[in-house]
């Protein structure tokens, strides 16, 4: 994992990237040169246009998700992926390359042969995603452990859609841990370093949490260290692979002494000049289709069109939250609030609909002009459901330090919340996102959450 602008970025994802992207560049300069007319063809303006082509279309199609692993049992979501990526990036390549400054010079068989490899490139990419986490960009991992801890961190390295290494086995430490563990992993007990050196292991991870009596030894971890290999411990795993700050690992003393959880005044104008502009944007873009939502409520249920609740904002502040009705008029009847589920009986045909395609969110586009919300941020709760959340779940009240968000980091990572478990795991995501918010990490959980909505992934 690489750290851009205080975001986690897989190793290999960044060099399929690079890789793509100097195909692309070099297929448009090879055409050019092959295909085009060199009358008046000035390479100065060809190669930073080539170079922007290529650019543009990887970071397209980085947005819907491809250089994200598919695998067996996701191939419908695979094909989902490859057939958007293919839908949408070649009417935007044929229209990027007709204002190129080349578009002139270039024949009919010049755009085809690009706009050809562009497709080509896309659809092997999909197939290569697909196979199993094996080959020359994935890293080889040992983990130190072999108890429930280290358990888990195998089911979340070899989760579908989520697998990018492969792990060698698990090393059993001195000590009376309980094995619970897949045996035929299990390695021989031995000196790490001989074990990592034997096995070419890129990365250790440390899934112990005693580390005293003799435990595990720091020397040979410092050994690890000093070779060139990344050590990982519990906490720094779950924030780098998982993009979450597990609650079982957080102690009060990391917040206050670790990096990150800073919101200085910079970040907030830039962030909030990110929001006004863009939340504008799309009221214009998605206006159509607001007006034609509210006409499909009233001709179903009636008024009202729109839902206005009280929800908990930055530094606990309530505030009114406004969205298309999706549930019938008397959803709380008894005045007892309730989890919304994925599958709720209260919701209308129409809120099945804009609830899918999140059409209900759009009115708060307007909460985000009036200063009360953030595009992107942990989703604001009802008072009643924060109250109750921060009695049971420790550091909830943590996520109120930013603005809420239309969208957010833990609504494009984990499926629909409708209950205090639900509400704790979304709180891991919502602490890695306090804790690394950047414009960049906002701009990704953006792109996330069109192909969430396109592709039928992740949350409701």
């Amino acid at each position: 994992m690489l750290k851009v602008f205080s975001h986690y970025l897989p190793t290999h994802a960044l060099q399929q990237v690079l890789f793509d992207a100097a195909v692309l560049f070099s297929v448009v300069l090879c055409a050019i040169a092959v295909l085009g007319s060199h009358e008046g063809l000035e390479w100065v303006a060809c190669v930073p246009s080539a170079l922007t082509f290529a650019a543009l279309m990887v970071g397209m199609n980085a947005a819907m998700g491809l250089y994200r692993p598919f695998y067996e049992r996701s191939r419908r979501q695979a094909a989902v992926r490859v057939l958007l990526s293919l839908v949408v990036s070649i009417p935007v390549a044929y229209f990027v390359f007709r204002v190129l400054p080349w578009a002139e010079m270039a024949p009919l068989a010049l755009q085809w042969s690009i706009l050809v490899s562009l497709g080509v490139l896309l659809l092997a990419r999909g197939v290569f995603n697909q196979r199993q986490a094996a080959g020359m960009f994935i890293p080889r991992v040992l983990i130190v452990g072999t108890g429930r801890d280290a358990r888990q961190v195998h089911l979340d390295l070899t989760r579908p859609l989520q697998r990018s290494v492969e792990v060698v086995g698990f090393l059993p430490v001195s000590g009376n841990e309980r094995i619970e563990v897949e045996p035929r992993l299990m390695l021989p007990p031995g000196n790490l370093m001989d074990v990592a050196r034997k096995l070419r292991v890129d990365e250790v991870i440390v899934a112990v949490r005693e580390r005293r009596g003799g435990v595990l030894s720091l020397r040979e971890l410092l050994d690890c260290k000093l070779a060139g290999l990344r050590i990982r411990d519990l906490s720094s795993f779950f924030e780098c692979v998982q993009g979450q700050i597990r609650l079982d690992s957080l102690r009060a003393s990391w917040l206050i002494y670790g990096d990150g959880f800073r919101q200085g005044w910079l970040r907030t104008f830039v962030k909030r000049c990110f929001d006004l502009v863009v939340a504008m944007l799309l009221l214009l873009v998605f206006m159509p289709i607001m007006i034609v939502t509210a006409v499909l409520i009233l001709l179903e249920d009636g008024a009202p069109i729109f839902y206005a609740q009280e929800r908990v904002g930055l530094g606990g502040r309530v505030f009114r939250v406004v969205k298309f009705r999706s549930m019938r008029r008397d959803a709380e009847r008894d005045g007892k609030p309730r989890w919304a589920s994925a599958n709720d009986d209260r919701v209308t045909r129409i809120g099945k609909v804009i609830r899918k395609l999140r059409i209900d969110e759009l009115p708060q586009l307007f909460n985000v002009l009036r200063g009360d919300m953030s595009l992107v941020g942990p989703r604001p709760e009802r008072p009643f459901f924060v109250e109750q959340l921060t009695e049971q779940i420790p550091f909830y009240a943590v996520r109120h330090c930013v603005k809420p968000g239309v969208t957010g980091w833990a609504q494009v990572r984990y499926q629909y919340g409708a209950s205090v478990d639900d509400a704790a795991e979304k709180l891991q995501y919502d602490l890695y996102y306090v804790k690394n918010h950047t414009l960049v990490l906002d701009t990704l959980v953006l792109f996330e959450t069109v192909r969430v909505v396109l592709t039928g992934e992740g949350a409701h």
